[in-house]
């Protein structure tokens, strides 16, 4: 399935499909063909509870302009990017039905490199999806791992807030 981000990707997903990646052409490196956005897939918190979750994707770059007040920061809808651009993704999810929380998983993009935010609560693995921490802890050998080790993403979804019936993730990247 590919889109342009300038089009919001809507995906429903329900029953056991919540468990299964969903590819998001998002076109981050520049040219015809080259998909670099992964997946992004539901799975829920607590075992039996199928959550009715749907996502949607939409991916912005922002541009920097001075005006007379100053720096003025701007996201625009990415209609192509080019490496040095930096990105804001937006997921939002909206519960269907079901109940309890869910966990929504998103893999970086080969193409781009995370830079965490201030009160950045996701939760990141550096080794394809396979062990997960907080950078700072995570180590890849000898090292401790960095944001441009990152190589996936996971945010949890509590029974409080699935029960609000939408919300918003968001995450900004540099296009290598």
């Amino acid at each position: 399935m590919r889109a342009t981000s300038a089009s919001p990707l809507r995906f429903p997903l329900r029953g056991a499909a919540c468990l299964a990646s969903l590819a998001l052409g998002f076109a981050l490196t520049a040219g015809p063909g080259r998909a670099a956005h992964e997946n992004v897939h539901v799975q829920t918190a607590a075992v039996g509870v199928q959550p009715d979750v749907m996502l949607e994707s939409s991916l912005f770059v922002e541009h920097t302009r001075q005006n007379a007040r100053g720096l003025v920061h701007m996201l625009e809808p990415a209609k192509q990017v080019t490496t040095g651009d930096r990105v804001v993704t937006l997921l939002s999810w909206y519960r269907l039905g079901g109940s309890g929380g869910f966990i929504v998983t998103e893999a970086l993009p080969s193409g781009m490199s995370w830079e965490p935010g201030e009160k950045d609560e996701a939760e990141v693995s550096v080794d394809g999806g396979h062990t997960w921490g907080y950078l700072g802890k995570l180590r890849i050998g000898q090292r401790i791992a960095g944001a441009q080790d990152v190589t996936h993403m996971r945010w949890h979804i509590s029974p409080a807030q699935a029960l609000a019936g939408s919300g918003r993730i968001a995450y900004a990247g540099m296009v290598r």
